[in-house]
C-alpha cells in the first residue's frame, strides 16, 4: 500500500527536513516486507492568498484517484500508537492500494475536504505548528510499522 503525505507549505532544510527524512525512510525500509510504503510526499502552496478553500482545491489535486483519506485535525480520533499501527494494517489488508494523508495549513483544512474524508485522526486537543504535525505523523508511521513488525522500537 502506498502511503502519500499530502500537505500545505513548503518544508526547507532544517532540523523538521532532518527529521522527517529520517523515519519516513525508517517507515520505507521497515514497511517494504509489509506491504507498506514507499510513502511519497506532496507539498501544495497557495501562492493567490485563497485560503482554505484555494488549498484545499490544491490538496485534491494531490490526492492519488481512488485514495483512502486521512485527515489530520484537532476534532479526529485520537488513538494509541498500537491502534494506529492496527489501523493501517486494516486499510492495507482490505485491499487499499493508496492511503493519503492530509494535513492542513495554518487555518486547518476546509470543511469541504474534511467532509470527504474516510477517517480523521488527532493527536490531541492541542494544537499544533503543522510542520510538526509532519514530523509526528512521519514517526508514527514508523513507529506503526515496527509494531507491526514486531520491532523492539515500540516499548509498552
Amino acid at each position: 500500500m502506498r502511503v502519500h503525505l499530502c500537505v500545505v507549505g513548503r518544508l526547507r532544510a532544517g532540523p523538521e527536513r532532518d527529521l522527517i527524512d529520517d523515519y519516513l525512510k525508517r517507515f520505507d525500509r521497515t514497511g517494504r516486507a509489509l506491504g507498506l510504503g514507499p510513502v511519497s510526499v506532496t507539498e501544495v502552496e497557495d501562492r493567490k492568498g485563497g485560503g482554505m478553500a484555494a488549498e484545499a482545491a490544491l490538496l485534491r489535486k494531490a490526492i492519488p484517484s481512488g485514495a483512502r483519506l486521512c485527515i489530520l485535525d484537532e476534532r479526529g480520533k485520537l488513538m494509541s500508537s498500537p491502534e494506529f499501527a492496527r489501523q493501517l494494517g486494516d486499510i492495507r489488508d482490505a485491499g487499499t492500494g493508496d492511503l493519503a494523508f492530509v494535513i492542513g495549513g495554518a487555518d486547518g483544512i476546509d470543511p469541504s475536504l474534511r467532509a470527504e474524508a474516510d477517517m480523521a485522526l488527532s493527536f490531541g486537543q492541542m494544537v499544533w505548528p503543522h510542520m510538526l504535525v509532519r514530523v509526528m505523523l512521519s514517526e508514527q508511521l514508523y513507529r506503526g510499522a515496527s509494531i507491526l513488525a514486531g520491532s523492539p522500537y515500540h516499548r509498552v
